[in-house]
């Protein structure tokens, strides 16, 4: 094959991503990632293993993995995660292998972490691109997760604050997006133009201007 040829190849080859959507507690996350797959968008969605109980509607190996204390504690000894944090008194990890076999296999990957979490990521997978999803204000904020109707009034003091904390992280992100309430769709079609976008931009190497 000649050089012209392989070069023409190379551009025409769309390398997988990864995505990482992260956000204060409340920005809607997990709605979010249901709706992308509701929309059948093609790419692997990471299921994330947590310690934390189910909430209504959630199902085991679909929404998250729920794992007891001693089972998360096994995976972080077989370095079965890529990064994991303690999360409001919870464990929260990232499995491995279902990263690397979604990238390898060349699918785009898509993966909810907490803001904490995102910088690890980004560490371990320098191109990965980082989506900083927030509620339009903080009182959309304080009403979703009132409605959640599983926090205590401690809990929700905790959260806010923690939220407010999260959000001078803005600047590590490539991405801002508001999920606004009644705006899920859009939310969701401002994320696809996103993974869209990427896939057309030109890589620059190392040391170039």
């Amino acid at each position: 094959m000649s050089n012209e040829r392989k070069t023409f190849d190379t551009f025409n080859q769309l390398r997988p991503l990864l995505f990482v959507i992260s956000g204060h507690s409340g920005a809607g996350k997990d709605t979010v990632i249901q709706r992308m797959r509701e929309k059948n968008i093609p790419i692997h969605f990471v299921i994330t293993a947590t310690t934390r109980p189910p909430r209504d509607n959630e199902q085991h190996g679909v929404d998250y993995f729920f794992v007891s204390d001693d089972e998360f504690a096994k995976m972080i000894k077989a370095g079965d995660l890529i990064e994991y944090a303690i999360v409001y008194n919870e464990y929260k990890g990232v499995p491995r292998e279902q990263v690397d076999n979604a990238l390898w296999s060349g699918k785009d990957v898509v993966m909810r972490v907490d803001v904490q979490g995102a910088a690890s990521i980004r560490k371990l997978y320098p191109n990965a691109v980082l989506i900083f999803l927030v509620a339009k204000d903080e009182d959309e904020l304080i009403r979703r997760l009132k409605n959640r109707k599983s926090e205590t009034p401690e809990d929700l003091r905790i959260r806010i604050d923690t939220a407010r904390q999260e959000l001078e992280r803005i600047s590590e992100f490539d991405y801002l997006v508001v999920n606004e309430d009644s705006h899920l769709n859009e939310t969701v079609n401002t994320i696809s133009a996103i993974i869209e976008a990427e896939h057309h931009k030109i890589q620059k190497q190392e040391g170039e201007n």
